[in-house]
């Protein structure tokens, strides 16, 4: 559909995608989780597609946290950096951003994302690093998510306001959709503003509001409230100064801390949550908004292990440029399937036994649990009752679990959860095998959604908004069992794609636990239906599910399809 109109679609329109972290390089740190990480697919699937778009994002130069776990669970983090000259060309010409009545310079880095037929697409990242800015304004773009509110204001005031700068200072001056990728970049909004006024003085308010509409395009990640950003009046005020006034700022706060969600949802004709259930739970936590829904996927191509890339080339033409015709997966014999699982594991059981000399064997059910460890994510459910579960590895078949994932530096509750994973791991031994990995990365993702049997996914209903992890999962042909949350509720058909854990319906993110009636839906589910299959004689029954997984959502749940729906539903509209 995008290539055949190359040419038109570069000719009338252009798009701008923001956001605060993407995952565009497995060797580039400027991703922290999911939002990065699938930024990162869209721009693949972009590039692939040949949809003319850029981006801009932050140099975030020492890169995100990097985990040390000690033998208790204890996290330390320290920050790796990167090179962003071995990565990325400096371009010529610079911008100033106002900051505390301070014009604070900002250079940008291109990097080019190639597609699989060769179309490229930049990726800039804006870079205040710079020998004229104060030494606390060149620290500005150091650290993805790091410092207090002053500091993520900045953040946002760079990439928001600089970024729509910039675009104009690099000639992008066809950009007809702004896309915002979560709020952090809503500032972009108060800059076209600014711009259309300029353009158009004789526009009235509601005329301006309109136009801004009709280029804004804005996608919310969260069903969390404390994941929407809110800055005090006063911070802003002190940070942003006399482009308050030209902007209209203090009108839009009129006292009121600035929530730049709303900020975003305001100014935006196209709004979309990023699942079905998102959706609904995103219209009461914003009436009056038409919010709409796409749901998230995956690059299939990228997330894909080599064993199944292998597999699916023999069998499937035109799979990765297409990936609806995984849906052929279904003509596969099993017995392939089963042999490209085993290669992929095999890589997995061999590196967890080599960095932990785990003694874990290929032919155990292997669990596996990667997120980021908060408490909404419960990676600690699994755990609630270990009696139990030493019993089901016991009585029912042999049982081994592979867990990472990083807490925030400032996140206490997720550090503590680690710390129980770890005691629960002490108190197990030589009943289920359990390593945790360190310093989850892009590359460990592949590895360990590649190669486990099972992908267990545990959140409080309703505060996941997607999830990506269980797709990706599915294009290596491992079912999940997962609460039905998120990207799920769409995904599940059980005993097919996988396995749902009953859990109590609710429409209000409370993070209040009491996980036991959950726990004993989990317990149950392995215990009755989950292990006993795998365990199986007839084993068929197994990579039946494996080979469904594969046709039903890996067909599904990538990001070309993604693309093409924010093609029709939110650029060309």
């Amino acid at each position: 559909m995008v290539r055949g109109n190359r040419s038109l679609l570069e000719g009338y329109f252009h798009i701008a995608f923001f956001s605060m972290e993407i995952g565009v390089n497995p060797k580039i740190p400027t991703y922290s989780g999911g939002l990065g990480i699938l930024a990162g697919d869209i721009l693949r699937s972009c590039a692939d597609l040949n949809v003319p778009i850029v981006a801009m994002t932050l140099a975030s130069n020492k890169g995100h946290i990097a985990q040390k776990l000690d033998a208790k669970g204890n996290q330390t983090e320290f920050f790796k950096g990167w090179r962003i000259d071995d990565f990325a060309t400096l371009k010529p010409g610079k911008i100033c951003v106002p900051i505390e009545g301070r014009d604070v310079s900002v250079q940008a880095w291109e990097y080019k994302l190639t597609g699989r037929e060769g179309h490229q697409l930049p990726v800039y990242f804006l870079d205040t690093n710079l020998y004229e800015n104060t030494e606390a304004d060149r620290e500005i773009t150091s650290y993805l998510y790091g410092g207090d509110e002053r500091y993520r204001l900045a953040q946002e005031i760079v990439l928001g306001i600089g970024g729509v700068r910039m675009l104009d200072a690099l000639g992008q001056h066809n950009i007809s959709k702004y896309h915002l990728n979560e709020g952090h970049s809503a500032l972009a909004v108060l800059e076209l503003s600014k711009k259309t006024k300029q353009e158009h003085p004789q526009y009235t308010h509601e005329q301006l509001l309109e136009a801004i509409r009709d280029r804004c395009v804005f996608t919310t990640h969260t069903p969390v409230p404390a994941g929407h950003d809110k800055f005090a009046a006063s911070l802003v005020e002190q940070l942003l100064g006399t482009y308050c006034d030209a902007v209209g700022l203090k009108y839009i706060c009129n006292g009121s801390p600035l929530n730049m969600t709303l900020l975003a949802l305001e100014h935006s004709g196209y709004i979309n949550g990023v699942a079905k259930r998102h959706e609904e739970i995103s219209r009461d936590m914003f009436p009056g908004y038409p919010i709409d829904s796409i749901t998230n996927g995956v690059h299939h191509v990228f997330w894909t292990a080599e064993p199944f890339r292998t597999l699916y080339d023999s069998h499937i033409s035109g799979w990765r440029k297409d990936p609806f015709n995984l849906r052929y997966v279904v003509q596969i014999p099993l017995e392939e399937i089963r042999e490209a699982h085993r290669a992929a594991k095999k890589r997995l059981i061999d590196f967890v036994n080599a960095r932990h000399d785990a003694g874990m064997t290929y032919d155990a059910c292997t669990l596996g649990f990667a997120r980021r460890m908060t408490r909404y994510k419960r990676p600690h459910l699994l755990f609630t009752n270990t009696r139990w579960l030493a019993a089901i590895a016991k009585q029912v078949g042999p049982i081994q679990v592979i867990m990472a994932g990083k807490a925030h530096p400032k996140d206490t509750f997720g550090k503590d959860l680690i710390r129980q994973i770890f005691a629960a791991i002490e108190e197990l031994a030589g009943e289920v095998k359990i390593v945790f990995l360190e310093d989850y990365d892009m590359e460990l993702a592949l590895l360990l959604t590649s190669g486990v049997d099972i992908w267990l996914n545990t959140p409080k209903i309703p505060c996941e908004a997607s999830g990506t992890s269980g797709m990706k999962a599915c294009l290596n042909g491992i079912p999940s069992l997962s609460v039905l949350d998120g990207w799920w509720v769409e995904g599940c058909v059980e005993d097919v794609t996988g396995w749902a854990i009953e859990t109590k319906v609710a429409n209000v993110c409370e993070l209040q636990m009491d996980d036991a009636e959950e726990a004993e839906s989990l317990y149950r589910k392995l215990e009755e239906v989950v292990i006993p299959l795998y365990y199986a004689q007839e084993r068929d029954g197994w990579a039946q599910i494996m080979r469904y997984a594969i046709a039903f959502n890996g067909s599904f749940f990538n990001s070309h399809r993604m693309v093409q729906q924010y093609l029709l539903n939110a650029y060309f509209a």
